[in-house]
């Protein structure tokens, strides 16, 4: 991946990846939230309409291109900044993973201008997604008997309404019946279903395989499950994550740590800095917009004032 920072042609920033596409068979964008946003489809319909007929059958006037790239960068410049703003609002949410945006140069084959010769091409900048750090956060004791980290690989399994979900947030507690569960009440999944802890068992241990066990020996042991590729989950909010279609296997590489959460991985210098980055990167992207429009208006302004 090019990292690199604000160009015309392309938009690439420390904290965003860029790869190119263009209109030739099989060039698709990165994986995970795939598509181009409205704006982008809008302005190259603009662009693409800038180049028709009008009614009488007669070549119309070409759109003004520039313009049209300077808006697809002001729309990557408001999706980096949008997900900048979700990082640090997670900034104290336990294991959370920061989010880059994934931008694509999108190639345009457009037919010469007045002046120009053979195709011309624009290049574009398309929203392709975000993409997760999946580096782990620290870990924090905070001496609660049921708040559990994963240090390693692997995901909590929690039932939901919805099915099973998976997550790394181990704020875990005990309901009315005395299951373990989530912070909205879903219950944590241990080997054979739901772990309940009873008013016999005692002073309950967790050891780091996972084995709950109390007073009167073991009670279950919470289930860890791994992905063959953990970026491709799906959020589906309150740090639960979907399968995606993958089929979760047994993790054996962790250790969980009773008594302690896994904090964000997000850095707020770092992302404060990004943010600053994009401002200016927008604000110069803006400026030049504005200096296309006068000189387009002052153009206008001399062709009116000459005598007919």
């Amino acid at each position: 991946m090019v990292k690199n920072r604000f160009r015309l042609t392309a938009w690439k920033r420390p904290s965003g990846k860029i790869c190119r596409a263009s209109d030739a068979p099989g060039a698709g964008p990165l994986r995970e939230k795939p598509g181009a946003s409205a704006e982008f489809a809008l302005a190259r319909r603009l662009q693409s309409q800038g180049h028709g007929k009008d009614q009488k059958g007669l070549k119309g006037p070409d759109m003004d291109n520039s313009l049209l790239i300077s808006l697809s960068h002001q729309i990557a410049a408001y999706r980096s900044m949008d997900v900048i703003a979700n990082n640090i609002a997670n900034v104290s949410t336990p294991a959370f993973r920061r989010e880059e945006p994934s931008f694509q140069e999108y190639l345009a084959h457009v037919p010469p201008a007045e002046g120009q010769s053979g195709t011309q091409t624009l290049s574009f900048v398309q929203d392709s997604g975000v993409v997760r750090d999946m580096s782990e956060g620290r870990l924090e004791t905070t001496g609660a008997p049921f708040d559990m980290a994963i240090h390693g690989k692997g995901y909590f399994v929690v039932q939901t309404p919805t099915g099973e979900r998976y997550t790394r947030n181990g704020h875990f507690g005990l309901d009315a019946s005395g299951q373990i569960v989530t912070s909205n009440g879903d219950a944590v999944q241990g080997d054979g279903g739901a772990i309940a802890i009873t008013p016999d068992d005692g002073e309950v241990h967790i050891a780091q395989d996972g084995t709950v066990s109390g007073a009167n020996g073991q009670i279950g042991r919470i289930r860890v499950v791994d992905f063959a590729d953990p970026r491709a989950l799906t959020k589906e909010g309150a740090s639960l994550y979907a399968a995606a279609g993958q089929s979760p296997v047994t993790a054996d590489s962790f250790a969980l740590q009773s008594g302690m959460l896994e904090t964000s991985n997000v850095e707020p210098v770092i992302e404060i800095s990004h943010m600053i980055e994009v401002m200016r990167a927008y604000q110069a992207t803006a400026t030049l917009t504005q200096t296309q429009e006068d000189l387009m208006r002052q153009a206008i302004d001399k062709l009116g004032a000459m005598p007919n």
